[in-house]
């Protein structure tokens, strides 16, 4: 199945002091959707965004809102955000002990539901989830912080995950990827079978558009 690739930046390497700037610079260069780190300073270290940001990003930008929630109680912030304007939600697998239920609970609020596996969680998870799931979110980097390197490893497991969504039926379910993906691998990410490429540094630092452009073209 031909799959176009999107090209997500993740705004936890924006510069929030100009945030709306970025946005613009975002729909400008042609990204397909913004990436939100919700972080609890629990599940992982940092603290970041909450409802409240995603609400005012509703108010300026048609962007789809890709909110990955990094934290140890989701089903607890799943209708907080889907209310404030996440058009998907992911989740962790590794915190959902009802995984069906918690995915069942953002379809219901019209959201896209997404399970996130990290870097070493089996991909078993992934396999009883893909029936629920539009897409699949694997960590090319162990979460909590931006700007880490990519882990080699992934593209062996994301061609794993795309033939066994692809040979079970599941051929719809998209895998996004997120971590290290810069304009220099994520051509690699592709043909490994990832087609939502999120990035932040990979396209923040230098020029946004450039970035973003240039990204395009490589995965095209």
């Amino acid at each position: 199945m031909l799959r176009k690739v999107k090209i997500v930046p993740s705004l936890l390497a924006s510069n929030l002091l100009r945030m709306e700037d970025d946005v613009r610079a975002c729909e400008r260069a042609g990204a397909d959707v913004l990436h939100v780190d919700v972080m609890d300073g629990h599940f992982v270290p940092p603290i970041t965004f909450g409802p409240a940001f995603v609400q005012k990003l509703k108010g300026i930008t048609a962007m789809p809102l890709d909110v990955h929630l990094m934290v140890t109680n989701p089903d607890h912030q799943v209708e907080q955000f889907a209310e404030a304007g996440a058009d998907w939600i992911s989740v962790h697998a590794e915190v959902a002990p009802h995984l069906h239920r918690t995915l069942a609970r953002i379809k219901s609020h019209g959201c896209k539901a997404g399970v996130v596996l990290n870097p070493v969680t089996p991909l078993e998870h992934a396999f009883e989830a893909a029936g629920e799931s539009d897409f699949i979110l694997l960590m090319s980097v162990n979460p909590g912080y931006g700007g880490q390197s990519f882990i080699p490893s992934f593209l062996t497991r994301c061609e794993r995950l795309r033939s066994w969504l692809d040979a079970n039926g599941h051929s719809n379910v998209q895998i996004e990827v997120d971590g290290g993906i810069k304009i220099d691998n994520a051509r690699q990410a592709v043909d490994a079978g990832a087609s939502i490429l999120v990035s932040g540094s990979g396209l923040f630092v230098g020029d946004l558009g450039v970035n973003i452009e240039e990204m395009k073209r490589v995965v095209a």
